[in-house]
Formats: structure tokens, sequence, C-alpha cells
């Protein structure tokens, strides 16, 4: 036998007696808890938990504590996961030729500081490939040249698709990826897609938010991560932050403020996705940081 970590998401209606419950099941199959969160919305009526716990264990422990864990399940309308805590996500992440985030996440894979496994990196453009095969992680380019068709953005996704198959990707993160995605893309990676977008939302969508910023003379910029969906830049909000700045400041000099706030913000949110402390309430988000 050897120790498992394990995380439980519950999202359900609120009621009282759901935390006793849960914790009872846990230390009935001989679970240790060691970190437990929860939080009840007053507006929606739901209920959020988030727990970790070890156990020291038979292999089939999942399939026992799943058969425990149902009738509780069932009498209080569950959603629920139970996660390997022990496992790193595998992670794809996407760029075009601002490199600040990508270099980021690689930085802290390489430190140990991501639970997560990058599987690899893909882009549009061949301009990072040097950087990322130094860090001896595969890159793949699949172009999508201006005045491409509908047909061509089709394929170039269903290729992308297909390496999140291929790879077993649990999680793709845009790291500055300058493509709009489809449809059709944003519905298959529904739940598993992180944008980063450098503005804080929902001001300054589009293009060139910093310039936007500037000729409006704003005294905060930011940066937002968020999932994505299928309307742009409209998805649930996981992070953001914002420093202050003042009529000295050139749009330069927002950009570059406004990328160390992007790779802030990124990385939170990769690793609040990776340790399972987001759960949806709805278009918002509740997470146990």
């Amino acid at each position: 036998m050897c120790k498992k970590t394990h995380i439980l998401t519950i999202v359900c209606p609120d009621k009282t007696g759901i935390a006793a419950r849960v914790f009872n099941v846990i230390a009935a199959q001989g679970g240790f808890i060691t970190e437990a969160a929860q939080f009840g919305d007053e507006l929606s009526r739901l209920f959020f938990m988030r727990i970790v716990f070890t156990s020291q264990t038979q292999d089939d422990f999942v399939t026992l504590f799943e058969e425990a864990f149902l009738p509780v399940a069932t009498e209080f309308d569950m959603t629920w996961k139970l996660y390997d805590g022990d496992k790193p996500a595998r992670l794809l992440l996407a760029v075009s030729k601002e490199s600040h985030c990508l270099n980021d996440l690689l930085y802290r894979y390489r430190a140990g500081l991501l639970k997560a496994d990058i599987a690899g990196v893909v882009s549009n453009h061949e301009d990072m490939r040097d950087f990322v095969e130094w860090h001896k992680i595969p890159y793949y380019y699949f172009p999508l040249p201006k005045g491409s068709s509908f047909e061509d953005k089709r394929r170039q996704e269903n290729k992308i698709l297909s390496l999140v198959d291929e790879l077993h990707i649990d999680l793709v993160v845009l790291a500055r990826y300058m493509q709009i995605l489809s449809d059709d893309m944003c519905r298959a990676l529904t739940g598993h897609c992180i944008n980063i977008h450098h503005s804080f939302l929902p001001s300054f969508k589009g293009a060139k938010p910093y310039h936007q910023a500037y000729e409006r003379g704003v005294k905060l910029i930011g940066a937002t991560a968020h999932y994505v969906t299928a309307d742009l830049d409209e998805g649930p909000i996981i992070e953001q932050a914002v420093e202050r700045v003042d009529h000295t400041n050139t749009p330069a000099q927002l950009v570059s403020i406004g990328k160390d706030l992007e790779n802030i913000v990124l990385a939170r949110a990769v690793r609040y996705h990776t340790e399972h402390r987001i759960l949806l309430n709805g278009h918002r988000t509740v997470i146990f940081k």
C-alpha cells in the first residue's frame, strides 16, 4: 500500500449538514483531510466545496470511495468529481509572436513551480521554435497565413484538436495566441482552455487595449485570465491584477507594465485550474485559493 492524494470538488444546492456528511464518508474510507474549503452562495443558493485528502489503502480505493459516496451525492443532488491529486495536469501552450507569457510559464515549469507537464507548444508562427526546443519541449507549427479561408482555419484548428487528443491534454493555455478561435473549437475546449487578455476586462476589449487605455487617460491598467467561450473575451473570469499608472506613462510603458501583469495573472490561473481550485457558479467562478 502507498499514500495517495485525492481532490474532491462538489457543487450542489445549499442545505444543512452537507459538510458533515462528506467528512464522515471520507473518514469512514480511511481518508485523512489535509485541506478543506467551502462556500455557500446566498444569491444562487448553491454550495461549493473542495477537499484534499490522503489515503493509505489498496489500489481500488477510488472505486470503493465512489461507491460509498454515491448515496450522499444523490441525496444532496451533487455535481462532484474525484481527482488524482498526485497526477500532474498535461498542458498544451499556444503562442504567436509575443514570448513573455510563454517564457514565464516555461521558467515556472523548469523551476517546479507548476504542478503540470507541458506536453507541447503549438504556434501559427515559427518564431518561438528554437526557444521552446531549447527547453526540450516539442514545438508544433500550424501556419495560418493572412487571407486564409474559413476552410484553412478549420483545418488548422482540427490539427490542434487532434494534438489535444493525441497528447492527452488536460488544459490548453493561450499564452498570447493571437488568433480568434472558432465557435466549434471553443465548444470542443469548454472548461479546458484559458486565455490571457491584456486588459482589465470587461473594459478595452479587442485590439491594442493599452493604447485604448492611454487614449482614455486611465489611472489603472490590468490583465485578465478567463476561460475561453464562443463569446469573445466574455468567458468566466479566473484572475485579474492591476497596476496604478499616471499621465507620465507612454503607451510603450503601459505595454511593458501590462506584460508583467499578464505573466502573473496567467500563471495564477493555470495553477488554480491544475490544482482543481476553480468551480463555476453560472458565468462566475468560485476559486478556493
